[in-house]
């Protein structure tokens, strides 16, 4: 029983997942949000609700991550500390007093991101495709 549970729960997330291996530029989308603050409270929000974009541009050769154009946010950021090593992409940076770190999977597209600010965290999940 808990195979076939185990299967439903990961069928889901493969079914949207697409391999970016070698990829220098991606559209991510972060899908499931949670905000934490030091009292160790921590509740589900939407990128809209955080003043987050709902899709991000990550462009590996030029070492940026920045907002589509349609967001009407027009940020964008360095990133100082970009790797890549056994599939897997380590993207960390600093602007406007808060820490970002994002990794991404690359043979499967997954996105784990973390921001942290002074009392506060957001993570985030979500999925990366390739873009052109």
């Amino acid at each position: 029983m808990s195979r076939l549970l185990t299967l439903a729960v990961l069928l889901p997330t493969a079914a949207l997942a697409e391999d970016v291996t070698g990829s220098d530029k991606m559209l991510c989308a972060p899908t499931t949000v949670r905000l934490c603050f030091e009292t160790g409270d921590c509740y589900p929000a939407l990128p809209k609700d955080l003043n987050m974009a709902e899709f991000l541009l990550i462009d590996a050769k030029a070492k940026t991550v920045s907002t589509t154009e349609a967001s009407g946010l027009a940020r964008s950021a360095k990133i100082p500390g970009f790797n890549r090593e056994d599939g897997v992409m380590a993207l960390q940076g600093l602007q406007d007093g808060r820490a970002f770190s994002i990794v991404i999977h690359e043979a499967t597209g997954l996105l784990t991101a973390s921001i942290a600010h002074d009392g506060y965290s957001v993570s985030a999940f979500g999925h990366c495709t390739i873009a052109d």
